[in-house]
Formats: C-alpha cells, sequence, structure tokens
C-alpha cells in the first residue's frame, strides 16, 4: 500500500512566491534540477542574502514557517542566520525539483567538536542529472558560493575565489563526519563538522530556539552580520568591522553603536527601519559594549 509522503521530510515549496524569490537572489538562469542550476541558485542566494542575528539581539522571536521568511528576508529584503536561509533555499529546491535532504552540523572554529551543539543546517541534495551528492551551505555567512560535492577524493574547491575542501572521518563516537575547511584570514580553519544524518523541520525549530533565546547562545549577545562576494567578506562582530579577502589579508575597523545603522545599509544591505535603528543602538549590547571599550 502507498503511504502519503510524511509532511515533515518537506519545505513548503508550493507555497513559495518562487517569482519573488529569485527576483530577490537576481536569478535568472534555468530551473531545472541540474548540477549547473544548483551552482546558479547557491551563488545568488548567498551573494545576495546577507547574514544576521539582529532579531535575537532584539529581544525578538526568529519565526521559521515559510510565509514569515518571505515576508522578512524576500519582501523586507532583511538577512537571516543559517536556519532561516536553509529553509528558504529548501522550499526554492524542492519546488524545482531537487532532492532534498536536511542535516545539523557543528560550529567548531577552534573548538572541541563535542562542546559545541548541533545548531548549524545544511541540505544534502541531489539533481535529476547523476549520482553525485552535493552539501549546500548557504546559511553560515561565508559561503561556499558552489555547493561541495560528498566526495573524499575531491580535494581543495575553489567558490569564487575562496579556498574549500571536505574530509571526511571518523567522529568520536564511531560514526561517520565530514568536516568543512575555509582558508580564511587565520589561514585553513577547521569551520564545522556535519553527519549525514537526516533531520526533520521539528529539529530545526528546537535549534532555533536554542540559539534564538540561550543565554548561552552568542547570537543574543551582540549584532553579528556577515556579507559574503566572490572577492571579498564583510564581517560585523558587535562594532568591530573587519573586511577580509580570499588570498588571508584583512583589516579592522572599530565602530561606535551609533555607527551601525548607516553601516548595515551600506555594506550590508540591511535597512532598519528608524524604530529597529534606534533599538539596536539602545539594545543591552551596545551597553555592555561600551563598557568593555572604556576598560581596555
Amino acid at each position: 500500500m502507498h503511504m502519503p509522503a510524511d509532511p515533515a521530510y518537506h519545505w513548503d515549496g508550493d507555497a513559495l512566491d518562487l517569482e519573488a524569490y529569485l527576483a530577490r537572489i537576481g536569478f535568472r538562469g534555468e530551473r531545472g534540477p541540474t548540477v549547473e542550476t544548483l551552482r546558479a541558485l547557491q551563488f545568488a542566494h548567498t551573494t545576495s542574502i546577507p547574514f544576521e542575528n539582529l532579531e535575537p539581539v532584539l529581544g525578538r522571536p526568529v519565526p521559521l514557517d515559510l510565509e514569515s521568511l518571505q515576508d522578512k528576508l524576500v519582501r523586507g529584503r532583511r538577512g537571516g542566520y543559517c536556519y532561516e536561509s536553509v529553509i528558504l533555499f529548501a522550499a526554492a529546491l524542492e519546488r524545482l525539483g531537487f532532492g532534498i535532504t536536511a542535516l545539523q552540523g557543528r560550529v567548531i572554529m577552534g573548538a572541541s567538536a563535542g562542546l559545541r551543539p548541533a545548531t548549524h543546517s545544511m541540505l544534502r541534495v541531489t539533481t535529476t542529472e547523476d549520482e553525485r551528492v552535493w552539501l549546500c551551505d548557504v546559511g553560515f555567512g561565508a559561503g561556499p558560493l558552489a555547493p561541495l560535492e560528498l566526495n573524499p577524493d575531491a580535494g581543495e574547491v575553489r567558490a569564487g575565489e575562496w579556498r574549500f575542501r571536505l574530509e571526511r572521518t571518523r567522529g568520536e563516537l564511531g560514526g561517520e563526519e565530514w568536516l568543512l575547511h575555509h582558508f580564511a584570514r587565520d589561514g585553513w580553519i577547521l569551520r564545522h563538522s556535519v553527519t549525514l544524518n537526516p533531520q526533520y523541520r521539528i529539529d530545526f525549530e528546537v535549534g532555533n530556539h536554542f540559539v534564538s533565546t540561550s543565554a548561552r547562545s552568542p547570537f543574543v549577545a551582540r549584532p553579528y552580520v556577515q556579507r559574503f562576494h566572490p572577492e571579498v567578506h564583510h564581517v560585523l562582530d558587535a562594532a568591530t568591522l573587519v573586511t577580509e579577502y580570499p588570498d588571508g589579508t584583512s583589516q579592522t575597523k572599530e565602530l561606535t553603536p551609533a555607527d551601525l545603522p548607516a553601516t548595515l545599509a551600506e555594506t550590508f544591505d540591511i535597512e532598519l527601519s528608524d524604530a529597529d535603528a534606534a533599538a539596536l543602538v539602545a539594545a543591552p549590547w551596545a551597553q555592555r559594549w561600551a563598557g568593555d571599550v572604556g576598560a581596555a
């Protein structure tokens, strides 16, 4: 007997305003579920939609239903963090006929993998073109600009001018893990690990609740905003603006909280309302930042 598909595995692609989403990211290519289309979609999404955590910093919830995501990221031309970008991207891929499995990874960035919860969302994607399997990571804020083949022999991959490589290994608990390495201002860094264990959509809700509300989450403590381009990566961490380049060089500039609304608009393409701009500058992080700077 044929069983109906479990809605927990699906992404409401039929409810997506596809034309508005494709216009938002500037995509004008072919729409078939091919590798070429997947590459073009990931490039367009990651270079058009910035990474930002301003809602948690302002003490607001981060809803993950598709209508709210379209209202914020598409119609409102704001950014979001991994769960927001990945769910929107998954809805578009599903609508276009790609095969999708949700994944979650652990951000490492110098920490032990076991010390960080699995709160970074990604997608395992297949096409109708061949048997290759792709890792799509559109919500980290620092690329990659292209899907990475889940192939332990792929070696170093250039996406734009940026360099990445995937490594297949065994975790401390014996399971298969894939490690994503990224060349940036600190040289080669181990960015995150991911297993291929399928996730339900509700698993994203749990991770999203942690990163947007927990006192242990850095995303509630201060603004963290990124804008990624083929030739430059902008990072705003509290009131420190870092600009880094694919060759590993970087520049750092210290701002004041009052500088942020204009910087968000000019560098990150995030236009805040007057009320939100005022709330961001007056939020607790700004007072803490001023105290830390004064004590330095």
